[in-house]
């Protein structure tokens, strides 16, 4: 099995934004949703890109947005993918060009994996539908549904994750990659960088077990 990948979202700073590469983390995503308070705006998303190194995979988290704008912004900040985390139709997840794109999908009591079949998309990210909001809430969902839809698509699995249930997120539903937000944080839109690096040393073990026990 590859190693589950960890993308850390809402990013916010240069400082974050090292501290998160120098962990291990695969990728970065900024947020560009306004009313979020993990919002960047794309010139200091830039900016930060600018001083990373340049193979660092970034990821730009959008909400409702329009298509056009998502390209003109992944094409500024030098974006790789693009998530869309709103109440996009599967018809709003075309378009992108070159661009990845995932789609964020939220788990409520009627949620049907099924639904996943219907969106072209690169990899499906399932979050906890809470209502009124699009995410970065810390609540986690029931990860029976994440291990039903590993069927119908490369799953990242988000909410609700932090340093103390990663391992067992990991060992339990082995997604393509987690997304952690909220659970590494000192308040909304500020990262704890010591919980950041707990995390990932969480992850890095979670990782190294899975891996230790289907050597031969």
């Amino acid at each position: 099995m590859d190693r589950v990948r960890v993308k850390i979202c809402g990013v916010r700073t240069l400082e974050e934004a090292e501290a998160a590469i120098e962990a291990g983390a695969d990728l970065l995503g900024f947020n560009f949703w306004p009313r979020s308070p993990r919002y960047v705006a794309p010139a200091d998303a830039q900016e930060i890109a600018r001083q990373l190194a340049p193979l660092t995979s970034l990821v730009g988290v959008f909400v409702n947005e329009e298509r056009q704008r998502v390209i003109e912004i992944a094409a500024q900040v030098g974006l790789h993918a693009v998530q869309l985390h709103g109440d996009e139709a599967a018809a709003d997840c075309e378009g992108f060009g070159a661009l990845r794109v995932i789609k964020a999908l939220r788990v409520g009591d009627d949620f049907d994996c099924r639904e996943i079949e219907k969106y072209p998309v690169s990899m499906i990210l399932l979050d906890t539908n809470v209502r009124g909001s699009y995410g970065g809430t810390g609540h986690r969902f029931d990860w029976r549904v994440a291990i039903e839809a590993k069927r119908y698509a490369p799953l990242i699995l988000a909410g609700g994750l932090r340093v103390e249930n990663v391992a067992e997120a990991i060992a339990a539903v082995r997604p393509a990659a987690i997304d952690v937000c909220s659970g590494i944080e000192a308040e909304p839109g500020r990262k704890d960088l010591r919980k950041l690096r707990e995390f990932m040393a969480e992850v890095a073990r979670a990782n190294a077990a899975i891996i230790n026990r289907e050597l031969p």
